[in-house]
């Protein structure tokens, strides 16, 4: 365990690095979040009373959705291991006397973690300045935000489990492009990172639920602004804990099969 600690510690360290990268992030995590709050304002006044979220927490949700983007978006995917894939520089990798995956996870956990760090606190510093109700409110209880917490982290474990088979499939595939197009298209949209899924049609929302993308953006945030208690936040929870050990199988799965069969050419 201490030497994927030690492989977490030092991708964080490496990833702090990139502040240039975080500001030009900032400008337009801060830009969509303004563009996307007065979106909703517009349709919020012409009918309230068809909102399923109120304004205080819609403003909410998409502040904190933009200042998580990097820690639990499928966005935040490493372009590095992709690139290891196609050189073949993972012959290096099968050298450690590490197990690949476990090392991957660490280090994309840990870059995810970076990112954030770099972003995270500048936007809602931000978000909390603005006036009500288009700004960053405070979670409903103490409770409430240490359970955004945890589910934050859980969601991180999910969001980087299904990176990880993104890249085991990356073996199969001579460019990663669609792959990666269609993960992070299908994890925006069911983790509700375009349209909260507390408004899509309640049906429609119920399946959504139930997929690992909604394990992600969609239940911390929802926990946080008050949109998501009791029962069906627990079950929630429980549900992303089940969706990292069925994702971390197989990842693992898939490791082995893709592994056993790789060659490398060249030298």
């Amino acid at each position: 365990m201490k030497k994927y600690l030690a492989f977490f510690r030092l991708r964080f360290t490496m990833g702090l690095q990139y502040r240039a990268a975080a500001l030009g992030g900032l400008a337009c995590q801060f830009f969509w979040g303004a563009m996307a709050i007065l979106a909703f304002g517009a349709f919020y006044k012409t009918d309230p009373a068809s909102f399923p979220m109120s304004m205080p927490a819609t403003a909410s949700y998409i502040w904190l959705q933009q200042a998580l983007l990097t820690l639990v978006s499928m966005g935040g995917i490493d372009q590095e291991f992709f690139n290891v894939i196609q050189s073949g520089n993972v012959a290096y990798e099968l050298c450690r006397p590490v197990d690949v995956y476990g090392m991957w996870y660490a280090r994309s956990a840990a870059t995810r973690v970076a990112n954030a760090f770099m972003r995270c606190m500048p936007v809602l510093a931000v978000a909390a300045l603005v006036p009500a109700p288009y700004g960053l409110s405070a979670p409903p209880s103490l409770t409430a935000f240490l359970l955004f917490l945890v589910s934050l982290a859980l969601a991180l474990g999910v969001v980087t489990a299904l990176g990880m088979i993104v890249y085991m499939l990356t073996f199969h595939t001579i460019s990663p492009r669609g792959v990666r197009l269609i993960a992070v298209g299908a994890s925006d949209f069911f983790s509700g990172n375009i349209v909260p899924l507390p408004f899509f049609p309640e049906g429609f929302r119920q399946f959504s639920e139930l997929l690992p993308f909604s394990s992600t953006a969609n239940v911390p945030i929802r926990i946080y602004t008050g949109d998501l208690y009791g029962q069906e936040m627990l079950w929630l929870m429980l549900l992303q804990a089940f969706w990292i050990a069925a994702l971390v199988a197989l990842g693992k799965l898939l490791e082995w099969k893709e592994l056993k069969n790789v060659v490398v050419q060249g030298g």
